[in-house]
C-alpha cells in the first residue's frame, strides 16, 4: 500500500479524528467534557481489555517465540531512560531531577498509543503477534525504575525505594494489565469468547471516547508547549522517531513480523502519562510537571498518534516485509 495512503487511513480513523475533535472543543471553549467517573471507567476498561487479549495470545505462544522479543524489550527498557537522561543533561542542560523525570516518562510506555497501533494494523489487515501486550507490561516497570535509580544515585530522592516500587507495581495500570493477562491466559482463546461481546467488540468505540477526552486534556497543554522551550519540543519529536526506528530494527532481529515490529516501535517511541507521573511525584517531587507532562502528553502523544504509527509501519515493511 502507498505510504501516503497509510497516512491518510490513520489520519481519518475515528480514533484520530476524535482526538482532534477534543482539541478543537477545548480551543473554542466548548463545554464538552467527559465526566471524570466515565474517564476513569474507560481507563480501567481499556487496560483490562488489553490484558485479557494479551493473555489469550500468550496462551497460544511458546517460550521460544517470546524469548528474543522479551530480551529486545528489556534492552529498550534499560537503554532508553539512560541515554535520554544523558541527552537531557548534556544537550538540554536540564537539572538532575527534571532530566530523570522526563527520562522516566520516555522510557515507559503509553497504553493508548499501543492500542491505537493495533487498531491501525487491524484496519489495514496487517497481522501481528498475540503476545504483544506482554511486551507492553514488561516495558512499563524497568524504564521507570532505571530513571529513578539514576536520580537517586546522582541526587537522592525524598521517596524511599519501597514507596516508589509500591507505587509502580500496585498502580492501576500494572494491576489491570498483569491481572488481565493472567485472566486471559487461564481462560485461553475459547474462554475469552465468553466476554468478547463486552471486552472485544466494543473496544474501538471505547477507545474513541477515551481519545476524545485525551484531545481535550492535550489542548490544555498547548499553552505550556510555548514555555518548555525549543529543545524539549524537538526532543519530544526526534527521540520518539529514533526510538521507534530502533524498535523496528530490534523487533526484526528478534523474529517479529512487520506488524509486531511496528508495535514494538510504538512501545519504544511512546511516552507514559499515567504510570510514570505517579512514580515521579513520589520520587522526584522537585521535578517540574510542566516539563514531563507537556513533553509526553502535549508533544509526543499526538505526534505518534497522527504521524508516528504509519511511519514505523512503513519502515518495518521496508526492512522486514520482503
Amino acid at each position: 500500500m502507498d505510504p501516503l495512503e497509510l497516512v491518510r487511513i490513520n489520519l481519518f480513523s475515528p480514533m484520530v479524528t476524535a482526538f482532534v475533535l477534543g482539541i478543537v472543543a477545548r480551543l473554542i471553549k466548548s463545554d464538552l467534557n467527559l465526566p471524570e467517573s466515565l474517564y476513569a471507567s474507560l481507563t480501567i476498561y481499556l487496560l483490562l481489555a488489553i490484558g485479557l487479549k494479551g493473555g489469550a495470545g500468550l496462551a497460544q505462544s511458546s517460550f521460544g517465540e517470546l524469548a528474543l522479543p522479551l530480551l529486545a524489550t528489556l534492552l529498550l527498557g534499560v537503554g532508553i531512560p539512560i541515554w535520554s537522561y544523558v541527552i537531557l543533561r548534556r544537550l538540554g542542560k536540564f537539572d538532575i531531577a527534571n532530566a530523570a523525570a522526563i527520562a522516566a516518562h520516555y522510557g515507559s510506555v503509553s497504553a493508548v498509543t499501543f492500542t491505537a497501533s493495533q487498531t491501525f494494523l487491524n484496519t489495514i489487515g496487517e497481522p501481528f503477534e498475540g503476545f504483544m501486550p506482554t511486551l507492553l507490561t514488561v516495558l512499563e516497570v524497568p524504564a521507570i525504575a532505571v530513571a529513578l535509580v539514576i536520580a537517586r544515585m546522582q541526587l537522592g530522592s525524598s521517596g524511599s525505594v519501597a514507596e516508589v516500587a509500591h507505587e509502580v507495581l500496585t498502580g492501576k495500570g500494572i494491576v489491570l494489565l498483569v491481572g488481565g493477562m493472567v485472566m486471559g491466559y487461564l481462560a485461553g482463546a475459547e474462554g475469552i469468547q465468553l466476554v468478547a461481546p463486552f471486552f472485544i467488540d466494543p473496544f474501538q468505540g471505547a477507545l474513541t471516547l477515551f481519545l476524545l477526552e485525551l484531545g481535550i486534556v492535550t489542548a490544555g497543554q498547548l499553552r505550556s508547549i510555548i514555555t518548555v522551550g525549543p529543545f524539549l519540543i524537538g526532543f519530544g519529536i526526534v527521540m520518539p522517531v529514533l526510538h521507534g526506528l530502533l524498535g523496528v530494527v530490534l523487533g526484526g532481529f528478534a523474529g517479529l513480523s512487520p506488524g509486531g515490529c511496528t508495535i514494538l516501535a510504538v512501545l519504544a517511541a511512546s511516552a507514559s502519562y499515567i504510570a510514570a507521573p505517579a512514580a515521579v511525584r513520589i520520587a522526584l517531587p522537585q521535578a517540574n510537571p510542566g516539563y514531563y507532562l507537556t513533553a509526553s502528553l502535549g508533544i509526543t502523544f499526538p505526534f505518534n498518534l497522527v504521524f508516528g504509527i504509519p511511519l514505523y509501519y512503513n519502515v518495518a515493511l521496508w526492512l522486514w516485509g520482503g
